[in-house]
């Protein structure tokens, strides 16, 4: 029996008319044999979810370079509160959970260590370094699934989310539109949250409008905006907030930018990230160091330095340019 047709026919019954259906998938770059039991939405799922950057996501900034304390988001927490948020937001809409599931996980495979101070790195660096591009280029090449095709094969309603999770264009699936607005759901709260950790303001600092609007915590933003969400784009083509809560959410979005995101106390550490990975990428290509054997060797040492996680950037910086004790234990000779 082949399990999966049982999850194609529920789909074509249930979902809605816009949602996008494994059955009716644009496909992959290279044909697979079909699987018994999963569709191709939740095949992308499993490849991403045991990769080796997906993994690595755990070890990498989201706003806070190296926070002295545990209940700081990570890059992985991030992700997970980014596919909690964009499922909910999916099975309400009668959407399509595994494809919106799948684009939430990998949205972010493509982040360099230290967050945004490290793509700013990159940028500055090679003329063009964008996290949302890169991540395609990790499940298109530099992920590794089966011999007979280069990177995980994903199919192309995933890449597509992927890719435009962020940028000018939107993503042409609804799935893919959930994940880009549940995306700034995710970190407009969460991270207002670890400023208010890490005492950068308080939470009735935010914009009246947005306390007014949304809520006054981040329980009642979040719930505000999915309701919004729900109520504005039900039976739609098109995922979108109401004029006034996408107003109040810009507005909380400049506010995070004003007092957190550029607040020298938050950004104190980014001038010693451009100067680690500037001096990583220029040693690296000075001395030929080859680390997938690419064309291009550039390109090859930014794959290489955009999948680092932050601690072991640190320790590359310090293996390289920090001169090493000699003797062990030291010099033993007068004892």
């Amino acid at each position: 029996m082949r399990f999966v047709e049982s999850i194609l026919e529920w789909e074509e019954k249930y979902l809605a008319p816009y949602a996008a259906k494994a059955s009716q998938s644009r496909g992959r770059s290279y044909q697979e044999e079909p699987c018994s039991y999963s569709t191709c939405f939740q095949q992308d799922r499993e490849r991403i979810v045991h990769s080796k950057a997906f993994r690595r996501l755990k070890s990498k900034t989201q706003v806070f370079i190296a926070p002295k304390g545990d209940h700081y988001r990570t890059r992985l927490t991030h992700v997970l509160e980014v596919t909690q948020i964009s499922r909910a937001v999916a099975r309400a809409l009668r959407l399509n959970e595994d494809l919106t599931e799948a684009i939430a996980l990998g949205h972010d495979l493509g982040h360099p260590p230290f967050g945004h101070a490290g793509e700013a790195a990159l940028d500055r660096l090679v003329g063009h370094f964008k996290h949302n591009e890169h991540s395609l280029r990790v499940v298109d090449v530099l992920e590794e699934h089966s011999s007979d095709f280069p990177g995980l094969n994903l199919t192309w309603e995933v890449r597509d989310g992927i890719l435009h999770h962020t940028g000018e264009t939107p993503p042409q699936t609804l799935e893919g539109q959930v994940v880009r607005i549940c995306d700034r759901i995710a970190y407009l709260n969460h991270d207002v949250e670890d400023a208010v950790r890490g005492g950068i303001f308080n939470e009735d600092d935010l914009p009246e409008q947005v306390l007014t609007v949304l809520g006054r915590t981040s329980r009642e933003r979040v719930r505000t905006m999915i309701t919004d969400i729900l109520e504005t784009s039900f039976g739609q083509d098109v995922v979108a907030m109401s004029p006034l809560v996408q107003e109040t959410t810009d507005l909380m979005r400049r506010f995070l930018f004003e007092n957190f995101y550029l607040n020298p106390a938050a950004k104190q550490e980014e001038s010693k990230v451009f100067g680690m990975i500037s001096m990583l990428y220029n040693y690296y290509l000075e001395h030929g160091q080859r680390f997938r054997g690419a064309a291009d060797p550039q390109a090859e040492v930014v794959d290489y330095i955009a999948g680092m996680t932050d601690s072991f950037a640190a320790r590359e910086f310090q293996r390289i340019f920090l001169p090493r004790g000699w003797g062990g234990d030291g010099d033993r000779s007068l004892l």
